[in-house]
């Protein structure tokens, strides 16, 4: 029978230990994208995305009757003259006046539409992990995960400082995204981890 020198068997051994960990590790932090890898879109945020409690201002030139304030409702929609119910949730201001344009050429010619926002609702965002104090979030919207971070106290000593996660689900996408930062990154308002603003219902989770 073949014997293996002892040396020899024990540099095995701590190489399957090293690997064993190595696997560890990588299973402990599980599937992941890097917020510089996620779409463009995704990071810029560019616009602000009406959502159910935000209060719009609607303005028809030279139609007063057709003007109004709306909040939108649980549903995403707003009730307007002429047109009941239109859904506004998911749209930017700009996006929405430009589909109401599109409706109320039945009723004006050549209609000029502008909505602003009045009223933001808060948003709700949980911060999980080796933070000093964990909990559920009320910010504005466009918040960015630096401030998230410094409201919960930042990172405590026992953080990885490369394990910074959001967990997002995102609409019509069967499973929740985890995106990955990195808190030097962060810090530092480098690449897209600078423009990442969190949405209602984000988990920032800090391993």
């Amino acid at each position: 029978m073949l014997r293996v020198p002892r040396k020899m068997t024990q540099s095995l051994r701590l190489l399957l230990a090293a690997s064993l960990a190595l696997l560890c590790s990588c299973a402990s932090v599980g599937q992941y994208i890097w917020v510089d890898d996620l779409p463009q879109q995704d990071t810029q945020n560019a616009g602000y995305i009406l959502a159910p409690g935000d209060l719009v201002q609607v303005r028809v030139y030279n139609q007063e009757g057709m003007s109004t304030r709306a909040r939108l409702r649980s549903d995403g929609k707003i009730s307007l003259p002429f047109l009941n119910d239109v859904e506004a949730a998911g749209y930017s201001p700009v996006a929405l006046a430009q589909q109401l344009q599109t409706r109320l050429k039945e009723f004006v010619n050549l209609p000029v539409v502008t909505v602003s926002l009045e009223e933001a609702k808060p948003i709700s965002v949980s911060v999980l992990g080796d933070v000093p104090r964990q909990g559920v979030y009320q910010i504005e919207k466009e918040t960015k995960l630096s401030q998230v971070l410094a409201l919960a106290g930042g990172l405590t000593d026992f953080a990885h400082k490369d394990r910074i996660f959001v967990v997002r689900e995102p609409p019509q996408v069967p499973a929740p995204i985890r995106i990955r930062f990195s808190y030097e990154r962060i810090a530092r308002a480098e690449g897209r981890a600078a423009r990442f603003a969190l949405q209602s219902g984000d988990v920032v989770v800090v391993e």
